[in-house]
């Protein structure tokens, strides 16, 4: 049989679902040819997406974050000082018997509580793997960044532990060397990828237009925190009556179950399309003439891969991610975006009206956007394979 090579990604994966969508992209648009797979993963619903051939996973015991920097298991009932043994005994056993030539690890560079520590330094060691860290476009404040990065030796670690640190977005819209201080060793190992394009469903979506009624579709992501945002919505509707638009609300599978229940009780009486969780959004994005969502990386390139005119509702805690991305896209006629201190049944509606009806620069400005994200990242796979066996 012919060498293959391999990939190993990680995701960390303790809440919500972006990581594992995130990585569940790259992995798909890596597959080609002899190039192997395999994602090691907390996410407690990896078991829910369809995995191609070629790619698999190796799933971890999941934990969840209870407070600041502690974190207990999700499932099982033991100690997490057990659990996270467990999860480095998986992560590093993995590693050593896959042998992979590239190891990409998804935004926490020392992983969850330092447990990829280990695993980086066997490969610096073994010299056969290059090691890749993955960042979205924004991290969170400037300040708060530094600090925390300062604080966790997370400079140190992208020197000594990395061969390259991939950013999934434009320098020319957010530049995270100037804005988080990085010197210049660890900036020249930095490429920009642009932002990451996800599957297009063309086809007809299930959800079908009747009468040629406009459609907008509400999400939360994976919903932890959804709750306010899907509120102000109904709310909204409650108030001001029927629309002649219809209405998908998909809660997301992390939204608690007494808010989720409210939610669906509503969206019934106001003939509103309710799901807790959908596995295929490109089916629903395609149909939509407006989304509304939070302001997560991962569901924002799904919007704009289908050319989709949204609104933005950016949480504000615990970090600024979300608001500082919602107000570069929207300086880059991307989107617009409503901050969560505004957040009302009256301002959601008025930013929904005006959004369906008058959002023609956003329409052209999301047509003419130009996605590179897969295609740096083929060059650098194509590099590794070829001058670094």
């Amino acid at each position: 049989m012919d060498k293959t090579f391999n990939i190993l990604m990680y995701s960390h994966d303790t809440y919500g679902l972006g990581h594992i969508r995130r990585t569940m992209a790259i992995a798909s648009q890596l597959k080609c040819r002899g190039v192997n797979i395999l994602i090691l993963t907390g996410s407690p619903i990896v078991g829910r997406f369809e995995f191609p051939e070629q790619i698999d996973f190796v799933r971890v015991p999941g934990m969840i974050k209870q407070a600041n920097d502690i974190y207990v298991p999700h499932s099982i009932k033991i100690d997490p000082v057990h659990a996270m043994s467990i999860r480095q005994s998986i992560i590093d056993a993995t590693a050593r018997s896959f042998q992979p030539d590239l190891f990409i690890v998804d935004k926490a560079p020392r992983g969850l509580k330092h447990e990829i520590i280990p695993t980086l330094q066997w490969m610096k060691e073994n010299g056969k793997t290059r090691t890749i860290l993955g960042l979205r476009d924004i991290m969170d404040d400037a300040e708060s960044t530094i600090q925390d990065w300062t604080e966790k030796g997370i400079y140190e670690v992208l020197e000594d532990l990395y061969s390259e640190i991939w950013v999934y977005g434009h320098k020319e819209y957010y530049n995270p060397i100037e804005e988080y201080n990085i010197p210049e060793s660890i900036s020249k190992k930095m490429v920009f990828t642009g932002y990451i394009p996800r599957k297009i469903h063309s086809r007809s979506c299930p959800e079908k237009r009747k009468n040629g009624r406009k459609q907008v579709v509400i999400t939360a992501g994976g919903g932890g925190d959804g709750y306010p945002m899907m509120d102000a919505y109904l709310k909204g509707l409650e108030k001001h009556g029927p629309q002649d638009f219809k209405t998908i609300m998909v809660t997301g599978p992390f939204m608690a179950k007494e808010q989720r229940q409210d939610l669906a009780r509503r969206s019934k009486d106001l003939g509103v399309t309710f799901y807790h969780f959908y596995r295929r959004m490109e089916k629903l994005f395609s149909n939509a003439d407006l989304v509304v969502c939070m302001g997560g990386y991962n569901t924002f390139c799904e919007i704009l891969s289908h050319k989709k005119v949204a609104l933005i509702v950016p949480r504000e805690t615990p970090r600024l991610e979300q608001t500082i991305r919602a107000q570069v896209l929207k300086e880059q006629n991307l989107a617009d975006f409503l901050p969560w201190h505004r957040l009302g049944p009256d301002e959601i509606m008025s930013k929904v009206d005006n959004l369906l009806n008058n959002s023609q620069k956003i329409k052209d400005a999301v047509k003419n956007f130009k996605f590179t994200g897969l295609d740096v990242m083929h060059q650098r796979v194509d590099y590794f394979k070829k001058y670094c066996k």
